[in-house]
């Protein structure tokens, strides 16, 4: 295990000055500890297995050997990036054309589903050198020819773990076979859970282990509050932050595609420079969004967790989680937006009262305390309002003499009338405002609750996440409002599905949350998935073709009739399973015949 204990500058571990030199106009002084104890082992050649949490620079450890190792012009990929989530995929291949800036001879290429094969096979075909993909949609153009790994060098897996937990691992493996032995493999994982372990002994050559000890599960850079909702809306809440907080840009996570729609079109009507980002919207237009917040013309962004990972803008100060997250690891990866390279974030948790047990249960997760804050009151946002409001006076008085000269004259006019100099810019400054009321007032608050760390400690059962409510086939759902229907596909029990590789495959394909894929049933030879109703033509003719446990999914609407109550259910909006089976009660004569 590597010695992390002295770290190096980035001119000290061997990389190529062209690379060194974008390093310093990016601004990079000093390498990460998983920087410096795994980019001089990359360089060498030798297997890099890492350790190491969202946000500690585990890009550039691997992606700035690999630049410094390989040459431009190839018809063929030298670099192979498989990542989870087509987020991450983009900003890793972004990453490589940063630290590229002077290697203009080497071509990067992004390959993921949602995004038209067309352009990707142009891009393939014209040669690449460094391909950074998300596994379903590489193994495709594996198959159809358009991508060749035949003179791969290095293949780098990123978020191993995470792609477990979304049932790639057997697409992983498939790719890692039809791939040269004489390639370098750089494995990096948040944690090693047995199928990493496996799959690290299997095809890593005597890697050299790096593994990045920390005490806390989150950024010791980021301050992490929580506020108890009481006595204000949310969106009350949500609204005085953005006002009082010192912030830069702002990433609020809500549960549903609907609430990242309200939230946004309300901070809108505020003046807020604000939009939505979830799973509907087409990728393109992701893109631009993003876009549009790097380069400041965007200061909030309300998302869902499809974007919890991936996504890197340097310009985000502050992650306020509007709504609890599902699970734990959820919350990791939402605030590990901010704070990122060293650089200091907040984090502020929304914690309603049937959601304190979830605020302990974070608690012993990441092994630190999130302190409770108080929301500002009204005398806090009036005063701030008052002097933002003079600020604009004086802003105006300021201005171009000639272009006051028309206003001086009218007012001169009233005063010469008699009006009173006070009331008269009185009565200006409320025309300036117009009807929206400038100031706001403090309601009535109900009596405090006990906070949730003076309470009983809660029983070893309690402390599981709480479940949402799952959709209903042929029904509705009371946190979604989506009507699903029964679809089928050509994989099942005998194919080794398990109901995550169906959960993972269609939401990344699809682009759609994985909170609206309904029950999962797993057959002999097919399987069932309930889907919202009304899935466009073009979007089922991609998942028919969509391949998992190596077979194509076929998917199909389901004619057959009535199905066995044994099903399985999703756990969270991220892809997991809950595994549990429906066990009929003995006397079910529909169930034992």
């Amino acid at each position: 295990m590597t010695n992390t204990s002295v770290v190096p500058g980035f001119a000290d571990l061997g990389l190529a000055p062209a690379v060194l030199q974008a390093l310093t106009d990016m601004g990079y002084e000093q390498p990460s500890a998983i920087q410096a104890a795994a980019i001089p082992t990359l360089l060498t050649g030798r297997d890099v297995l890492g350790l190491a949490q969202t946000g500690t620079g585990k890009t550039a450890a691997f992606a700035l050997p690999m630049l410094s190792r390989i040459s431009g012009g190839n018809a063929y990929p030298q670099v192979l990036v498989l990542a989870p989530t087509r987020e991450l995929a983009i900003q890793v291949a972004e990453s490589f054309e940063n630290y590229a800036k002077y290697q203009k001879d080497i071509r990067i290429v992004s390959i993921y589903g949602g995004q038209a094969y067309d352009s990707q096979i142009r891009a393939l075909r014209r040669g690449v050198d460094i391909v950074v993909g998300t596994p379903g949609r590489v193994m495709d153009h594996m198959r159809r020819g358009t991508l060749k790994l035949d003179n791969l060098q290095a293949l780098v897996l990123d978020e191993a773990d995470e792609m477990l937990r979304m049932g790639f691992i057997d697409d992983v493996e498939w790719i890692l076979e039809h791939t040269p032995d004489s390639r370098q493999i750089a494995l990096f994982s948040a944690t090693m859970p047995p199928a990493i372990q496996r799959v690290a002994q299997k095809y890593l050559k005597d890697p050299q282990e790096v593994r990045i000890a920390n005490k806390t599960r989150t950024n010791a850079s980021i301050r992490q509050r929580y506020w108890f909702v009481r006595g204000m809306p949310k969106q009350e809440a949500l609204c005085r932050l953005v006002e009082t907080e010192d912030m830069d840009a702002c990433l609020v996570f809500v549960r549903t595609r609907k609430d990242a729609e309200d939230v946004a079109e309300l901070m809108s009507r505020e003046g807020h420079a604000c939009e939505a980002l979830h799973g509907d919207i087409p990728q393109k237009l992701r893109e631009k969004v993003v876009d549009r917040l790097k380069n400041g013309r965007l200061n909030i962004l309300v998302a869902t967790d499809v974007v919890a990972r991936g996504l890197d803008v340097e310009r985000i100060s502050h992650v306020i989680n509007y709504d609890m997250p599902h699970d734990n690891e959820s919350y990791v990866h939402r605030i590990g937006r901010t704070g990122r390279a060293g650089r200091e974030g907040d984090a502020i948790l929304f914690v309603t009262g049937r959601e304190k047990r979830s605020l302990y249960n974070l608690e012993r997760h990441t092994r630190q305390p999130i302190e409770e804050m108080s929301m500002p009151t009204a005398d806090d946002i009036n005063k701030i309002r008052a002097e933002r409001f003079k600020a604009r006076i004086r802003t105006s008085v300021d201005a171009d003499e000639k272009a006051l000269a028309p206003f001086v004259e009218m007012v001169s006019e009233l005063q010469a009338d008699g009006m009173d100099t006070a009331a008269l810019a009185a009565g200006l400054a409320r025309l300036l405002q117009g009807d929206r009321p400038l100031f706001v007032e403090d309601k009535p608050m109900a009596a405090r609750r006990p906070d949730v760390r003076e309470a009983r400690e809660p029983r070893a059962r309690g402390d599981r996440p709480e479940r949402g409510e799952r959709p209903r086939r042929g029904g509705k759902d009371d946190v979604s409002g989506v009507t699903m229907e029964t679809f089928r596909v050509d994989v099942g029990r005998v194919h080794g599905v398990k109901p995550g590789h169906l959960v993972g495959a269609i939401a990344n394909e699809a682009d759609l949350e994985s909170r609206y894929i309904g029950q999962i049933q797993i057959h002999d030879d097919f399987s069932t998935v309930d889907l919202p109703e009304g899935i466009p033509t073009e979007l089922q003719q991609i998942l028919q073709k969509v391949r998992v446990c190596q077979r194509p999914l076929n998917l199909a609407k389901y004619e057959g009739g009535p199905l066995p109550r044994r099903q399985f259910r999703q756990k969270d909006d991220r892809g997991g399973d809950r595994g549990g089976k429906f066990r009929p009660r003995r006397n079910d004569k529909r169930l034992n015949g």
